[in-house]
């Protein structure tokens, strides 16, 4: 081979090195972020979970909805916690009160997070984050 033919193979042979190398370290940063994101979200599950009176209750929109319906005729009644035991609950307002705000509380550290995210463009950031 001359020595032009060697040069332009190795100016090749690198070109496709640093596009490997580039493919590679995005790929990297997408897992890592999305193993981040779904890390969030299970914290944020995790937040949504609020104990009364011996019960367990996950907090969604439409558990929030029932408990305001529900509150709106009624001062107290029965409700299925997440293991669907039968719970009694005395006020329905202030349990609709203290949902309320574990909701907005998990919702705000997750859009924090989400926020943070956003703005992280490299996989060493997102791992050290």
């Amino acid at each position: 081979m001359s020595e032009t033919t060697e040069t332009t193979v190795e100016v090749v042979v690198n070109a496709i090195d640093e596009r490997l190398a580039s493919a590679l370290e995005a790929s990297n940063y997408r897992l890592t972020l999305n193993t981040q994101r779904e890390n969030s979200k299970l914290k944020l599950r995790t937040r949504l979970v609020y104990s009364e009176a011996g019960g367990i209750f996950k907090i969604t929109p439409d558990f929030i909805a029932f408990v305001h319906t529900l509150s709106q005729f009624k001062k107290s009644g029965v409700l299925l916690d997440s293991n669907e035991n039968p719970i009694k609950i005395e006020s329905l307002e202030d349990f609709l009160e203290n949902i309320l705000e574990v909701y907005q509380e998990g919702m705000n550290d997750y859009l924090a997070e989400f926020e943070k995210f956003k703005k992280l463009r490299t996989t060493q950031k997102v791992v050290t984050w």
